[in-house]
Formats: C-alpha cells, sequence, structure tokens
C-alpha cells in the first residue's frame, strides 16, 4: 500500500509549484488567496532547437540540472523561505517519463523535510485552473478548450468542479501541428511562435488549406490530414516558389489550425448551453486565434476568458493553483507517487483530483 503523507498543511496557505513535465523547469509560488507571489520558468529551446524536436534523455538532464535553481529563484522572487510554505505541488502526468520523475523526486524530498503535504496534479487540470489565475471571477460553469503541443481536449466545467470530456484530438495535437508545419516551411523550433510571425507578413486566404471534420460523435480534432495536405503542396513547388511564398503559406496554415478550434469551441458551447469560453494551453498564446476568439466571443455575446500570456504556455503556476484546490478537497499525494506519463483527466472527475492520492 502507498504510503500517504501523514502532514497536514501549516497555517500558511502558501503553496509551491513545481512542473517539469516536457522541456520548461518551472517553478512558483502562490499565496493563500491564489494571487502569484512568483513564476520562474527555465526554457530549453536552445538545447532542443538542433533537433527540431524535444529530445526525451535531453529534457531529463537539464531538469536536473535547472530545479533546484529555479525553485530557490522563486522563493527569492516571492520574498519568502522554505518554513513560509504550506504545501507542494507537482506535475505527476502526463509527460515525459523522466522530466516527471525528476520533478516528483524533488518535489518529494522538499515535502518530507520540510514535513507538508504533497499534492500530485494532472498537467491537464493545470491548464485548466490558468483560465482562473488573473481572472478569478471568470465563471466555473463554462467549456474549456486545452491546446497545446502535446494536447487538444475540449471539457465542459461544471458548478460543482467537475470536468466533463467533450471531445479531444485522435491524432497530433494542434501545437503538434503547428511545429511540424513550420519544420516543413523551414522556419524552425518552436513552430508555434514562428508560423504566427511569419503570418502576420501573409495573406490567410492567399493559400487555403483543408479543415478537418472528425466524424466520431463527439466534438473531437483531426490536424494529420492538414500536414499531409500541406507537404503535398510543398512538393508541387521548388525551392524558391516556397521562400517567397512563406509567408502566404504559413498564414493559409494557421488559419486552417485556428479556424477547426474557433469552430469547435463554438460548437461546444452552443451545445451545452453555458455563456463563457476559456482557451488556455500554449496554442492560445497564438495572435490569430486570440483575435478571432474574441471577434466570435463579441459576436455571440460569450465570455472569454484567455489568460495572460506568462500562463498560456508551460508554467508552474497553474500547477500550484491546481495543486491549492486539490488542498480544498483533502486530497494529498502519497510518498511513493509515481510519474503517469499517459494520465488522462476522467471525464467526470472533480477539480483537485491527484492522479495518484492517497
Amino acid at each position: 500500500m502507498p504510503v500517504a503523507s501523514p502532514m497536514k498543511p501549516r497555517a500558511s496557505t502558501t503553496i509551491l509549484g513545481i512542473e517539469t513535465s516536457c522541456d520548461e523547469t518551472a517553478a512558483a509560488v502562490l499565496d493563500g488567496e491564489g494571487h502569484v507571489l512568483a513564476n520562474i520558468i527555465s526554457s530549453q529551446q536552445t538545447v532542443h532547437e538542433r533537433f527540431g524536436g524535444v529530445v526525451p534523455e535531453l529534457a531529463s538532464r537539464a531538469h536536473i540540472q535547472n530545479v533546484d535553481l529555479v525553485t530557490h529563484q522563486a522563493l527569492d522572487a516571492a520574498g519568502l523561505c522554505w518554513q513560509d510554505l504550506g504545501a507542494i505541488a507537482v506535475t505527476q502526468g502526463p509527460g515525459l517519463a523522466g522530466a516527471l520523475l525528476v520533478g516528483i523526486s524533488y518535489a518529494k524530498s522538499l515535502a518530507y523535510v520540510l514535513g507538508i503535504p504533497l499534492v500530485g496534479v494532472s498537467h491537464l487540470e493545470g491548464h485548466i485552473a490558468s483560465a482562473w489565475i488573473d481572472r478569478p471571477l471568470f465563471p466555473r460553469t463554462c467549456v474549456v478548450l486545452i491546446a497545446s503541443g502535446g494536447h487538444t481536449h475540449l471539457f465542459h466545467t461544471d458548478e460543482h468542479g467537475h470536468f466533463h470530456l467533450l471531445g479531444r484530438t485522435i491524432d497530433d495535437a494542434a501545437g503538434e501541428a503547428f511545429d511540424k508545419g513550420a519544420q516543413m516551411l523551414g522556419l524552425g523550433y518552436p513552430g508555434g511562435p514562428l508560423i504566427d510571425q511569419a503570418a502576420r507578413k501573409g495573406h490567410p486566404t492567399a493559400v487555403r488549406f483543408p479543415r478537418s471534420r472528425v466524424r466520431t460523435g463527439r466534438l473531437d480534432f483531426s490536424f494529420s490530414g492538414l500536414k499531409t495536405a500541406l507537404l503535398y503542396h510543398l512538393q508541387r513547388m521548388d525551392q524558391q516558389a516556397i521562400v517567397e511564398q512563406q509567408a502566404d503559406l504559413a498564414a493559409g496554415y494557421q488559419e486552417a489550425i485556428v479556424d477547426v478550434l474557433v469552430r469547435q469551441a463554438f460548437t461546444a458551447v452552443r451545445q451545452t448551453g453555458v455563456s463563457a469560453l476559456a482557451v488556455v494551453g500554449g496554442v492560445s498564446a497564438n495572435s490569430r486565434l486570440r483575435a478571432k476568439l474574441t471577434e466570435r466571443a463579441t459576436e455571440e455575446g460569450i465570455e472569454l476568458g484567455l489568460p495572460a500570456l506568462a500562463y498560456c504556455t508551460d508554467n508552474a503556476a497553474m500547477i500550484a493553483a491546481a495543486g491549492q484546490r486539490a488542498l480544498l478537497h483533502g486530497k494529498l499525494a502519497s510518498f511513493e507517487c509515481e510519474a503517469l506519463p499517459n494520465y488522462a483527466l476522467p471525464s467526470g472527475a472533480s477539480g483537485g483530483t491527484a492522479p495518484h492520492s492517497s
């Protein structure tokens, strides 16, 4: 049987969040009211960009080198010491197994030495929690679209804090489609920001790419066909033409991804009858997506929640925020909790559900 943490939160409910699920080493501190006191992120972009994607072994090594450093930086930025912490939250999954293990091992050690609770957090729940970090009064009953490098999910959250899965990608995530598209266009890595930048100089209707529709009976997504369409289109062009039309190609490709995300999100809003939509995850930082979401929400009278850019990509503030909710529900992780690389947030789960609770 797993050994549960016997600790109870100190009088302080200040929480430290640790995030190492992929290629960002992050630590954040939130006070008892959920205000972000510090949010530190160490990027591994220079480590992975020459490979055109994340190399798991290199990611793990970088996390080992950086996790203690960013944690101390977060405490210093918050003006706190170890004894001021009331709990520690850490990402348990999904993510890269080795990367997750670094953060979990470090968090376990801290919680044990400090004698404070450990909270295991789903990375997906962290993204969901980011919708309320800087907008605490945003409606809890809403549709949430998570769009990132590894995930594209639609959830309906109800007044009881339960998450109901409405749809997900059946192949590639939206962020992965951006990365692979940028590679084919010769833009580099990471693809999302580079396509966003290039597309601003192009025309979104100059080159039209297909908008996928998945017939699964749910609000699912598919982006593999779009990648194939771009590949075939480029194969019919010579290199000089690709360079000359790069901005238009980027704009058209981006528009196809954005249109599908917006269409599915607002279809979910109509089907559930809610009046609020939150869009979170790294892709929610895309300027074209933010603009089209804002325009559509205004037209339909829907309240739109878009996190500040600092909380869109992987960060520890969102993990700490989800961890605080777990504490409110009394859901603590075991000191024998494990990394769960393939963990999927189950439909109907309540907010604050740790992947491997005591």
